[in-house]
């Protein structure tokens, strides 16, 4: 319990329960502007149909410039509502009240969340008295107001939903998952509900942070048959889709394939087959789920995902179904049996190799894990004096390729070592610079986004950067742009691990707070349920693929641990390091 500081007022706020429903109530007659600013701000939470019931309280000027479709922007709480000045001529015909708080978030046009440091808020609501229909008196009405939504966090939980867009890798064969956010229930504006809303925001196109590096194969322009409001699969769970565009071939199967893993997302409602139609009804191409997974980014042969660790430096398998202490396995090849002790191991996806780092963390070493070898060469060393100055961790991505920072204060670099045996790729990296250091990455299946921990000054924070490949010369180009903050309400971040095609399973904590392991999207969007059951030390985490296996975290003094999900963290293992999943 804190036993100094100062006394601050406390907002109380729900829990962003999505199964309450807030009806908007309208002006009464000769309500004060107290009452009007009041109505207003809980008339933005409603699901009114059109905001109809907001619109009452705002002046003919303010309704032509009031698009709440355009933007939310996302407070920690309810926007507080400023009493206005009461020194003010009691007899003015206008009044001006501060909104106030603390943003944590915005959501543009798009549908694209976007976390921000928290920051104080200060915005204005203006207040004017207007004549009435009937011209006998007049009545106070909101003349000018923020542009948009404002909406404490609980209340935007509450109205809206995260869901994957999926689009295709940039001239690849598998899907990049892309977060948006998209109504509970029927969108006010557009009177969709949220089956159609998801397929509308998956033919406007990936979000404008996502675009440079993925493809989609909708045509441009293309939209749903116009007048389409509800979109409901049939009896054989396959959902119809009229546009307004003639398609077919390659190019409609791959439509077909975005849209059903983009449907996959939504838990309300069973898609299992897709039929694109045109505008009178023909339908243009079919697609089943079993058909769109070979465009997975993660096509595994393996029926259930197992995690990977060091044992004083030998590679061991982790049985995560076996009792404590029973549960590791040495691999084949130099790794497991400790002729080559790493500091740091990553295996491939296909759990064919791995990639350590050797015990002086200068050399990057890859090694079979199937069949006995001789150690191999090295295909990256670091000059870096220090041993914490040397090489990270590596990572694998979903197309065979190596990762791994090179953290020399003198010479820090990103490389990537294609097909893990590759002449190392030096990454471009112009955010890079002096005083910023890479402490660990993890890069997605999907070869599009890197999870990195970056440091600057004290503070280690965790950034999300976009992949580019560039065809330049006899070598592709590869660079890791527009670095995006996941966690800003985090006040330091020690491990990530990722969690699915867009979930970030991370260790850090608060300012003022206790160490805290939670899942967050990769826009950096959170939920109440996101917050993982308490467990204290831990240094390293790792979370599969997909729901079939456990988490896995190193806890110091009580050793390896699960969580499966439904359950608390259960002991595993007393000895052993850095778990780690394919990838």
């Amino acid at each position: 319990m804190p036993d100094s500081g100062d006394v601050e007022v406390v907002k109380g706020a729900n829990a962003g329960d999505s199964q309450v429903r807030v009806y908007a109530v309208a002006p009464r007659e000769n309500a004060d502007p107290d009452e009007i600013v009041e109505g207003f701000l809980e008339a933005m939470t409603s699901d009114d149909p059109g905001f109809a019931t907001a619109r009452k309280y705002l002046t003919k000027r303010a309704l032509r410039n009031w698009k709440p479709e355009q933007s939310i922007t996302v407070l920690s709480n309810a926007p507080g509502r400023q009493p206005t000045d009461r020194d003010a001529d009691p007899d003015s015909r206008s009044r001006v009240y501060p909104l106030s708080g603390r943003q944590i978030a915005t959501v543009d046009a798009r549908h694209a969340y976007k976390p921000v440091a928290p920051a104080e808020y200060l915005q204005s609501i203006h207040v004017v008295q207007q004549p009435v229909a009937n011209g006998k008196g007049k009545e106070w009405r909101i003349d000018s107001l923020p542009p948009g939504l404002v909406l404490g966090e609980a209340d935007f939980l509450r109205n809206y939903r995260s869901v994957n867009k999926y689009y295709f890798a940039s001239g690849e064969d598998w899907v990049v998952a892309d977060p948006v956010y998209i109504r509970q229930r029927q969108d006010p504006v557009t009177r969709m509900d949220p089956v159609t809303q998801t397929v509308k925001a998956l033919l406007e196109g990936p979000t404008n942070w996502l675009k440079w590096a993925v493809d989609s194969y909708f045509p441009s322009g293309t939209q749903l048959k116009p007048g389409i409001t509800s979109l409901t699969p049939d009896d054989t769970s396959t959902l119809k889709v009229p546009l307004n565009k003639e398609v077919g071939g390659e190019a409609c199967r791959r439509m077909a394939a975005q849209l059903l893993f983009t449907l996959g997302d939504l838990t309300s409602v069973r898609v299992e087959q897709v039929e694109l139609q045109n505008a009178s009804g023909r339908s243009l191409c079919r697609m089943g789920q079993g058909q769109a997974s070979e465009f997975a980014a993660v096509r595994s042969s393996v029926p259930r995902e197992r995690p990977y660790l060091l044992d004083h430096g030998k590679l061991m398998s982790l049985n995560v179904e076996g009792k404590q202490d029973d549960a590791a396995v040495e691999v084949p090849g130099p790794f497991g049996q400790g002729t080559t002790p790493l500091t740091s191991v990553a295996v491939d996806r296909g759990e064919t190799r791995a990639a350590g780092v050797a015990a002086n963390g200068r050399d990057l070493l890859v090694s079979s894990i199937t069949t006995e070898q001789d150690p191999s060469p090295a295909v990256l060393t670091s000059k870096g004096v220090r041993p914490g100055d040397r090489l990270s961790a590596p990572s694998w991505d979903g197309r065979g390729d190596l990762w791994v920072a090179d953290r020399n204060p003198a010479s820090p670099h990103l490389w990537l070592v294609p097909d893990g045996s590759g002449e190392p790729v030096e990454v471009r990296t112009p955010w890079l610079t002096e005083g910023t250091r890479v402490e660990a990455l993890r890069v997605s299946a999907d070869g599009v986004r890197v999870a990195l921990l970056v440091t600057r000054g004290d503070r280690t924070t965790l950034q999300i950067g976009r992949v580019e490949r560039q065809a330049s010369g006899a070598e592709p180009a590869v660079s890791v742009v527009e670095l995006q903050p996941v966690a800003p309400r985090m006040e330091s971040v020690t491990a990530v691990s990722w969690a699915g095609p867009s979930r970030l399973v991370v260790v850090g904590k608060e300012a003022g707070g206790v160490q805290q392991i939670r899942y967050l999207q990769t826009d950096g969007s959170t939920s109440a349920s996101s917050v993982l059951p308490g467990l204290n030390g831990v240094t390293s985490v790792a979370a599969p693929n997909s729901d079939n296996a456990p988490v896995v975290a190193d806890s110091g003094n009580d050793g390896i641990v699960r969580l499966a999900p439904g359950t608390n963290w259960q002991p595993l293992l007393k000895k052993g390091d850095l778990p780690v999943y394919p990838g």
